[in-house]
């Protein structure tokens, strides 16, 4: 079994930042594609950013430029850095993670964190 932790949401002002952090835990042999998901009240869960395990990173066109994810192999995490937030980033923010385990690195498996809230209010 896998399984991840975020940590690091909270209240923020507008054009505050936060570094939201997700650490993965277990039976894991590797990790591949890392990725932060968010979904705010009344809508669907959609994609924030993913980092390859190459390292190649995407961005949602609109936290372009001003979210970054990076991932640290050795600790098995992977970051978000939320700069300029803006009231409309609100939103539980859902760590996710294709990991390859222990007894069957042939198979790869999705895995989601329980969240952690983001709030970004004056």
């Amino acid at each position: 079994q896998v399984q991840l932790v975020e940590s690091g949401g909270g209240l923020v002002q507008p054009g505050g930042s936060l570094r939201l952090s997700c650490a993965a835990s277990g039976s894991i042999f590797s990790i591949n594609t890392l990725g932060w998901y968010r979904q705010a009240p009344g809508k669907l869960r959609e994609l924030v950013a993913t980092v390859s395990g190459a390292g190649t990173a995407n961005y949602a066109d609109y936290v372009k430029g001003r979210f970054t994810i990076s991932r640290d192999n050795a600790k098995n995490t992977v970051y978000l850095q939320m700069n300029s937030l803006k009231p409309e980033d609100t939103a539980v923010y859902y760590c996710n993670a294709d990991v390859n385990s222990l007894g069957a690195v042939w198979n790869s498996r999705n895995y989601w964190g329980q969240g952690t809230q983001v709030t970004v209010s004056s």
